[in-house]
C-alpha cells in the first residue's frame, strides 16, 4: 500500500507571514515510518521526494504515482534507502540487497521491480528513502558502514561533536544529483549543523531519529537574519528550501539522516552563518 502527499515550492516572502500551523504544515511531515505502507512526500523544492517503506508480515512494491506521469517509479529518477530499524533487505528487479540498521542503498534509474523486506516482521526494517530526477542511468549500489567517508566534526565544548557518515555521495557511489548520509551526535551533545548553513543551489531535507520518549528537536529555518523554528520529533523530517539555513539543538542525544539534491554535487558548497550573523 502506498500513499503521497504534494507540496509545492514556497518563497521566503510567502513564509515570513506563516503562524506555527502554517509553517509545520509546509515544511514538516509527522507521518513517516507507518507499518505495512510506502509513505512519499512530493516537494517542488528540486522535484525531490522523501518517504518511508515498514513491510511488516508482507513485502512493499515501490509502485509509480500520478505525478510521476510514467508506468515505473524509477523510469527517470533515483533513489536512496537507508534502514534504520531491524534488518531487511530490498529485490531490486532480482538482485537482494540486505541492510542492516543504518546501512544504504542507491538505485539508479531503470530499475523495474523493487520490494521492501523485513526479515523478522516483530522487529520490522524500517527504510527511510529519499528520490531525484535522474538524467542517467548509474549502477545499483550497497553502501554498509565501513564503506562510508566519515567526518567528526565539532567539540565537546560546543556541544556538538558528531560523526558525519557520507553514504550516498560522489565520493562514495555515483549519482546524478541525490546525496544522503547520517549524522550521529556523540553523548551529551545536542547541537547539529552549528556554524548553520545554506546552499542556494541545493534543498536539503534532515529526518530526525533515536529520540529517546519524550525528547525532540528545535529545528531552525528561515533566513539568516529573520529565522523560525519548528519543533521536530522522532521520525519526522523537515525540509529546507535553498533559501533557507538549516541545524537544530535537541533535549537529548539523536542521530538524523540528511538528504540532498540540485545542480551542484560538491558537499562543500555552502554559506555558512556564525551564531553570531544569525537573527
Amino acid at each position: 500500500m502506498s500513499n503521497f502527499e504534494m507540496h509545492y515550492a514556497i518563497g521566503q516572502q510567502e513564509a515570513k507571514g506563516y503562524d506555527t500551523a502554517q509553517l509545520r504544515a509546509a515544511f514538516l511531515t509527522e507521518k513517516l515510518m507507518q507499518p505495512g505502507k510506502i509513505y512519499w512526500i512530493y516537494t517542488h523544492y528540486e522535484r525531490f521526494m522523501l518517504g518511508s517503506a515498514v513491510p511488516t508480515d508482507t513485502p512493499l512494491t515501490l509502485e509509480s504515482m500520478d505525478a510521476l506521469k510514467s508506468d515505473l517509479f524509477l523510469a527517470r529518477r533515483e533513489l536512496g534507502a537507508i534502514n534504520i530499524g531491524g534488518d531487511g533487505y530490498v529485490m531490486a528487479d532480482g538482485t537482494r540487497y540486505d541492510l542492516a540498521k543504518e546501512e544504504a542503498l542507491y538505485l539508479g534509474a531503470g530499475n523495474k521491480d523493487v520490494t521492501f523486506h523485513s526479515v523478522d516482521a516483530s522487529a520490522p526494517a524500517k527504510f527511510y528513502l529519499n528520490s531525484a530526477p535522474a538524467h542517467h542511468a548509474y549502477p545499483n549500489k550497497k553502501v554498509g558502514k565501513q564503506d562510508a567517508n566519515v567526518l567528526h566534526l565539532g567539540s565537546r565544548e560546543t556541544c556538538n561533536e558528531r560523526d558525519i557518515n557520507q553514504l550516498l555521495i560522489n565520493t562514495v557511489v555515483e549519482t546524478c544529483q541525490l546525496q544522503m548520509g547520517l549524522t550521529r551526535l556523540l553523548p551529551g551533545c545536542v547541537w547539529n549543523t552549528m556554524p548553520a548553513h545554506q546552499h542556494d543551489r541545493r534543498n536539503e531535507v534532515y529526518f530526525y531519529f533515536d529520540l529517546a520518549e519524550g525528547q525532540a528537536v528545535c529545528h531552525f529555518m528561515g533566513e539568516p537574519h529573520e529565522t523560525r523554528h519548528i519543533w521536530v520529533h522522532n521520525e519526522q523530517a523537515v525540509w529546507s528550501p535553498p533559501w533557507s539555513i538549516h541545524c537544530g539543538v535537541g533535549t537529548g542525544n539523536y542521530a538524523f539522516i540528511w538528504g540532498m539534491a540540485g545542480e551542484n554535487l560538491d558537499y562543500g558548497d555552502m554559506d555558512f552563518y556564525p551564531p553570531d550573523q544569525l537573527r
